[in-house]
């Protein structure tokens, strides 16, 4: 497991930096009632928004109900998720909403989320907690307005050695003074970046870029990525940047999904490339086997092509794609796991080999299967799609 998840605070006190604006948040939550402005965490990436507003939640009883602006941008949407809540506030439990990058629910794929975003902010029946990384942008001034605003700031470099030094301990590794300066140094007081540049290091993965030209954030690498001239440079672009791993792989993905002038031939390349990196992260995870990072890059810059010039896109994949993506395929992977044993097949054996002949049958009338009622949807979505 990454230590950046082995390492997230169990509890507000576990938590390193902005001691003050902690203790202010809980107070707002510890006396919280209707009427009161919700809460606006603004505050760099990784300084701990998204565990301080967990924790929070769970020291005084709330159970959370989390959607990420970022994904959210319809306001039928929106207030389909929100809307139960505020209606049904106390009748199961204490809840408490948090709302994750909310300064990115705006843009040109905004359809009305910002709007009823402000709007619930102002009639909200439960406590309600915002995180962004930045309120500065004129978009942002009716959530500004309809909140109370706590800014977190970077966590200071000698509170970062402290913890990294203890954490480093506790995993038995030993990483020279010098390394652990220039690690701190590059993470600019993000938490998050300075566990993964320091897992980095002690596997082995130490690219020369980071320690020449700075770490990059993911638009910034994955935009030289798609902009380099050749296959090294692609290659270096995607090792400056600093961040999630995940967040890597899902940006080039879903800039060469959103991508308009690319040709099917170049996409099916480069989406191959995307899913070989993809498994190699995911054998990563399940062997915890981090020597094999070093490869990953690699792999991501197979799927180069000089001077595509795709613009960097990560939520703006068009969301009938989206929705299926997320939510269809995790159906379809239920019914897999649920059917596929019956025919002593796999999981994804099931779904590419007897899954569309079974579809097949079902559109034409050929058969008729009984399913469980969960599986039904899926099955009737799936069957008239088949042309």
């Amino acid at each position: 497991m990454m230590w950046s998840e082995s390492y997230r605070p169990k509890s507000i006190g576990e938590m390193v930096g902005n001691e003050k604006v902690r203790a202010e948040l809980a107070t707002w939550l510890a006396t919280w009632k209707k009427g009161t402005k919700p809460a606006l965490i603004v505050g760099p990436p990784g300084t701990g928004k998204t565990t301080m507003a967990t924790l929070l939640a769970s020291q005084f009883g709330y159970s959370v109900v989390g959607i990420n602006a970022s994904d959210v941008r319809s306001k039928s949407r929106l207030n389909e998720i929100l809307e139960p809540v505020m209606g049904n506030a106390g009748l199961a439990g204490p809840a408490l909403i948090f709302v994750d990058e909310a300064d990115g629910i705006h843009g040109r794929s905004d359809y009305g989320g910002a709007g009823a975003l402000s709007l619930i902010l102002k009639q909200a029946t439960v406590p309600v907690i915002l995180a962004a990384n930045s309120d500065a942008s004129d978009k942002m001034r009716a959530i500004v307005k309809a909140s109370t605003v706590f800014r977190f700031g970077k966590v200071p470099p000698r509170l970062l050695g402290v913890y990294l030094k203890e954490i480093l301990g506790r995993q038995g590794v030993t990483i020279g003074p010098g390394t652990i300066i220039n690690i701190i140094s590059e993470s600019r007081g993000d938490i998050r970046a300075m566990f993964n540049l320091a897992q980095s290091f002690a596997h082995g993965f130490s690219p020369e870029v980071a320690r020449t030209e700075g770490y990059k954030t993911p638009e910034e690498a994955i935009t030289a990525f798609f902009g380099a001239g050749s296959r090294d440079e692609a290659r270096r672009a995607l090792e400056s940047m600093r961040g999630d791993i995940r967040e890597k792989i899902s940006g080039i993905y879903s800039s060469i999904a959103s991508a308009k002038t690319l040709d099917l031939r170049r996409a099916a390349k480069m989406m191959r490339a995307v899913s070989d990196a993809d498994m190699l992260h995911g054998r990563i995870m399940r062997t915890q086997q981090w020597r094999l990072l070093r490869y990953l890059d690699a792999l991501l810059a197979s799927a180069f092509e000089p001077k595509l010039g795709i613009p960097y896109s990560k939520f703006s994949v068009s969301w009938p794609l989206l929705n299926r993506i997320r939510w269809d395929g995790n159906a379809i992977k239920a019914f897999a796991e649920s059917v596929g044993p019956h025919l002593h097949a796999s999981r994804s054996e099931f779904a590419v080999l007897h899954m569309p002949y079974i579809l097949a049958c079902i559109k034409l009338g050929a058969a008729e299967i009984d399913v469980e009622d969960e599986h039904a949807d899926i099955i009737k979505k799936e069957s008239e799609r088949i042309k």
